[in-house]
């Protein structure tokens, strides 16, 4: 098939398509949790009068 043909098969992993909406949501909120503890390590790390204003 030509690049752009709409008709070319799309290869697909095939665990993405055994995951289930609460394994895909639990690890969203792993990683939500884990950029909000990231941002408060920087945000602690900075002198106060950068985030404080």
């Amino acid at each position: 098939p030509e690049p752009g043909d709409a008709e070319r098969d799309v290869n697909v992993n095939e665990t993405f398509h055994e995951q289930t909406d609460d394994e895909l949501s639990k690890r969203e909120l792993k990683q939500i949790e884990a950029d909000d503890q990231a941002i408060q390590t920087i945000l602690l790390g900075l002198p106060e009068d950068i985030y404080a204003a």
